[in-house]
Formats: C-alpha cells, sequence, structure tokens
C-alpha cells in the first residue's frame, strides 16, 4: 500500500502490556520503537509472578491461540512452579521475578523490536488531533505515523502522598527515574479515575515481597517445595480493613486476612498490600522478615488507577487520530495477563490504523473480547468505576463462569477462537 515505506510506531511504557503490542506490532510489519522509563522492562511484572490463575488460563490459552504467544512462553521458561493451587485460585504459575525480564528482553530482541531505556517521555508535539512525535526529557524527539500508551496509572510520587501512605519506594521508582507521564493528558484528552467502593480514589498495589531468606528455615522449605506456604495469624495480630484497600480484589478472601498467604516468586510474595512490620514480626517464623519491595511495605503501596483513558475496543484512545493504549490505561482490568492481552491487540490494531485499514475488535465469544467490551462499558457507570476486573477473581471471573467461558480444556478453546475467526490474528502480516 505505501511502496517501500514501512509504518513506525512508537511504544510509550515497556511494561507487560508496552512489550506484547511491541510484538504484535512487529510481527504486523512495522517497524517499532520501546520508549522506557526505567532501566528495565515489565514494571510491576517485576514483582508479579502470577500467571494462569483461574480465568487467566482461558485468556493466556486464547491469546497463544490467536498467535500472541511470545510472552507467555517466556513466563513458562522462567517458571518456578506450575499447576499450583491456593485458597480461590487453581492451576496458577509462578515465574521468577528475577530471571523474566531477561528473558522478556530476548523476546522483544528476537522479534527485532528496537527499543530505549531510561527514556522518559516527557512532552508531546500534535498537529491537531494527531501525535506528530513525542519528546523525552532531554528533547529528544520520537517521530511515528501511530503511538501505543502503556505508561500504567500510578505515580507520581505526590499522587502516593495525597490517596495512599505516601512514596513506599515500590518497583515504579519514581524518586530515580521521574515520574510517569500521562501521554493522553498531555494531547488535551481528559482522563478518568478509578475509585474504591467508598468512593475514595485509586487502588492500593495488591502485594508486598518479603527477603526469603529472612523467614524461617521452615517457611522456606515449603515455599521452595510447594511454590506456596499459608501461615495462620493469631486473632489478635490480623490486620483489619486493609484487603478493601487492594487493587486484587480477587485475593480479598477471609483467607487473607486471617492466614498470611506467601507465593514462590523467587522472593516471597507475601498476598496483601502491607503489612506493619512490628505486627509481621511478630508471627511464628517472621521473627527476621524484611521487606524487598516496596521497602515501605509495612506502610503502605503505591496507589494505581489514576489515569484512565477514554477508549473504544478496538483499543484506540478517543478524542485523537493516532493513539492507542494498553494495560492499565485501556481500564480497570487488573493483572499481567490482562496486559498482556490488551497490549497485544493495540499493538496489531495500531499497524492496521496507519495502514488505514479495519480495525480489529475481538468478538465477545470469547473472554478477552468480552473483558474488553465488558469493561468498557461497566467504567462509564457509576458503581462500575468502583470495581476491579480480572480473568482471575472477583466480579469479572464470575460472570465468566456465568457465561459458560472458563474451561481448561485448551482444546476447547483453541476451536472457540477458530470459530470466532481469530486463529492466528496475530501472526498476519498487515504491512
Amino acid at each position: 500500500m505505501r511502496g517501500i515505506y514501512m509504518v513506525k510506531v512508537v511504544v510509550v511504557g515497556g511494561g507487560w502490556a508496552g512489550t506484547a503490542a511491541a510484538i504484535t506490532a512487529r510481527k504486523a510489519g512495522a517497524d517499532v520503537l520501546v520508549l522506557e522509563r526505567t532501566d528495565m522492562f515489565l514494571g510491576t511484572g517485576l514483582v508479579g509472578g502470577i500467571m494462569r490463575n483461574n480465568g487467566r488460563f482461558v485468556a493466556t490459552e486464547e491469546s497463544r491461540a490467536m498467535g500472541a504467544n511470545e510472552l507467555f512462553d517466556a513466563v513458562d521458561e522462567t517458571a518456578r512452579h506450575k499447576n499450583i493451587e491456593f485458597p480461590g485460585h487453581k492451576h496458577a504459575t509462578l515465574y521468577d521475578v528475577a530471571k523474566i525480564e531477561p528473558a522478556v528482553r530476548r523476546k522483544l530482541d528476537q522479534a527485532g523490536v528496537k527499543y530505549k531505556l531510561q527514556c522518559r517521555v516527557a512532552d508531546v508535539k500534535m498537529d491537531g488531533k494527531k501525535i506528530v512525535a513525542v519528546i523525552d526529557q532531554d528533547k529528544n524527539e520520537y517521530s511515528a505515523d501511530v503511538f501505543i500508551e502503556t505508561t500504567g496509572t500510578a505515580g507520581p510520587q505526590g499522587n502516593c502522598l495525597k490517596y495512599g501512605n505516601g512514596c513506599a519506594m515500590c518497583i515504579y521508582r519514581c524518586p530515580t527515574f521521574g515520574p510517569r507521564i500521562a501521554l493522553a493528558t498531555k494531547c488535551g484528552v481528559e482522563e478518568f479515575v478509578g475509585k474504591k467502593a467508598d468512593g475514595s480514589v485509586g487502588a492500593m498495589s495488591g502485594s508486598c515481597k518479603l527477603h526469603k531468606d529472612s523467614l524461617s528455615e521452615e517457611i522456606q522449605k515449603e515455599l521452595n517445595t510447594k511454590g506456596v506456604a499459608v501461615i495462620p495469624i493469631p486473632a489478635e495480630l490480623q490486620k483489619k480493613g486493609a484487603l478493601e484497600t487492594k487493587a486484587c480484589q480477587q485475593y480479598a478472601l477471609k483467607e487473607f486476612a486471617e492466614n498470611i498467604i506467601l507465593l514462590d516468586t523467587g522472593h516471597a510474595k507475601l498476598m496483601t498490600p502491607f503489612y506493619p512490620l512490628e505486627t509481621l514480626r511478630q508471627i511464628p517464623g517472621f521473627e527476621n522478615a524484611r521487606y524487598e519491595d516496596p521497602y515501605a511495605g509495612g506502610i503502605g503501596n503505591s496507589i494505581r488507577y489514576l489515569a484512565l483513558s477514554p477508549r473504544d475496543n478496538t483499543l484506540k484512545t478517543q478524542g485523537l487520530d493516532n493513539l492507542f493504549c494498553g494495560g492499565e490505561k485501556a481500564g480497570l482490568l487488573v493483572g499481567h495477563t490482562e496486559a498482556i492481552v490488551t497490549g497485544s491487540l493495540a499493538g496489531h490494531n495500531a499497524v492496521r490504523y496507519a495502514a488505514g485499514k479495519d480495525l480489529v475488535e475481538i468478538p465477545i465469544a470469547l473472554t478477552i473480547g468480552d473483558a474488553i467490551a465488558h469493561v468498557n462499558e461497566q467504567m462509564k457507570t457509576e458503581t462500575g468505576i468502583t470495581k476491579k476486573y480480572t480473568f482471575s477473581g472477583s466480579v469479572y471471573f464470575e460472570r465468566m463462569k456465568e457465561l459458560g467461558l472458563y474451561t481448561t480444556d485448551v482444546q476447547k478453546i483453541k476451536n472457540r477462537v477458530e470459530k470466532a475467526g481469530m486463529t492466528g490474528i496475530y501472526n498476519q502480516k498487515v504491512v
């Protein structure tokens, strides 16, 4: 269509959504550049670790059948435990948070994606409603035909101070690499914020990391062998009310209030947004406990869902001609799998848009398509904006089960994708 001209795509933000978008855009035939604010990819993926639990199994297999398998392959290659169970969750994979980033970087290299780290986008150059270029903190300009925003919704520090318990020195590392910039807002788009059930703004990140060696040998052994450890909390030490503040409402179950639930992701993933250290150390086995991330995990965690972009179900940002979004920017979808599947669609559609072709909307017969459409609809309601949506639990997993979308039959999932006409779509060249 454009002769020898190659479509140029710039992805702003190198988390799960940004790396997924970069790979699908590259597979569609574009020249792709990722600009990442910090010195590593993946953002919260550097401390996450949980995949394939509950309905995420379905979303993973749908995505693989559609041709977006690379990041899920990286997860499998770095898995410490597979097919484990913990309260409220089945058939989970736990990847090693120390090994996942280099594995993802290799996938980007293999795909031919270009990237620039420690490159914080600070401004934008516009022509009407079209983005001409983004500008980094050193005044370098990066032009493209189409842009994808996957910058997340947490930071800067002032938001954690205003809506949370202050800067918890978390994986976002705002003090070191500078605050996140909302590209859509810079372009004049009015973004919106998520709320908690009580109407307050944002939600606290859902877990902390403990240094595994700071725990008792018994707990370490259980984590290393089983991948999970559940330690009852004496009633007088149970922390009240914290679960309601979590972004990850799929873990807001009474078991997580009555027990210390640890998952082995290399560190010991503590399934609570914070736990006072002096209280934690009174629980047997935690006498020497120390936080890894956030370092102020005894006080609080980062606040998220403060800058959500209005978008359609193709993940095109509304109000601008050539901006797409993925991950948390695309709405109240919580989790790594959720970021990957939205990023993948944004990357593919960005190239289709630049090439003048019809955009893809994933059919609601598939879990991914239904989630993208349902969450978009719900976020426009007074009640819906107070909820968090994830394939792995809470209100959306219940919806999956009601609609008959939840299954662990891989062949059945592949058949659904084929029936929807989506098999291998991300492997198709667009330009």
